[in-house]
């Protein structure tokens, strides 16, 4: 009786002492959040202090409370660090789930960009594709009209000439019937002319005759 006698006066001085502590704790609870640093610190130093003197004072009541208090305080430390990790890791995933959204943001519209530039490169090839062919068609045509008139113009010379061929044989036959007639008049006027020459010749020679006769009959 005498043994237990002053653990129970420190018991009750404790309790005393402690009074305030527990006022501050009860408006610590009221005003701060369960897991606020200052009041998680406050709590587990609290415990820590009931803990030991529990033990000190042989009370396992005020003991297990202190423990409790600690173990409650280190539980929600390691709770809010472990939310804090969580957070963290939750906020790295995010930047990282943005970065990627972006970085396939970035891609989608590089990748729109680079089929916008193929069919516009597509389209340009195709224009070009098509001038060449509309150059080449107008080359082939012009080539054709050329090779066109030149046969035409061939053509048509060789009908001048062939007309004018014509022409010059008709002339020449022309001519030549012309002079036909004439040659055939020179040759008649030379043939009366040449025996017009022979009857004079003969008159004289019957003349001639007739005179030597007479002078022979005059003998």
């Amino acid at each position: 009786m005498l043994t237990t006698l002053p653990f129970k006066v420190w018991r009750f001085q404790y309790q005393v002492v402690r009074y305030p502590l527990q006022l501050i704790q009860d408006r610590m609870a009221d005003r701060l959040d369960p897991e606020a640093p200052a009041r998680l610190f406050y709590e587990r130093s609290l415990g820590q202090l009931d803990s030991t003197v529990g033990r000190v004072l042989r009370d396992p009541d005020l003991e297990a409370r202190g423990t409790a208090l600690v173990e409650r305080g280190d539980t929600l430390v390691r709770a809010s660090r472990l939310e804090a990790k969580a957070d963290q890791i939750e906020q790295q995933a995010d930047t990282t789930l943005n970065a990627r959204r972006e970085q396939a943001m970035e891609d989608q519209k590089q990748a729109r960009a680079d089929r916008e530039q193929k069919v516009t490169d597509a389209e340009r090839a195709a224009d070009e594709r098509k001038q060449s062919a509309a150059e080449e068609a107008r080359a082939h045509t012009a080539a054709a009209k050329k090779q066109a008139d030149d046969t035409a113009a061939r053509k048509a010379e060789a009908v001048r000439t062939a007309e004018q061929r014509e022409k010059d044989r008709i002339k020449a036959a022309e001519k030549k019937a012309m002079e036909t007639p004439k040659a055939a008049m020179d040759d008649a006027a030379s043939k009366r002319s040449q025996a017009a020459d022979k009857r004079q010749q003969a008159d004289r020679v019957e003349q001639l005759a007739a005179a030597e006769k007479a002078k022979r009959q005059s003998r």
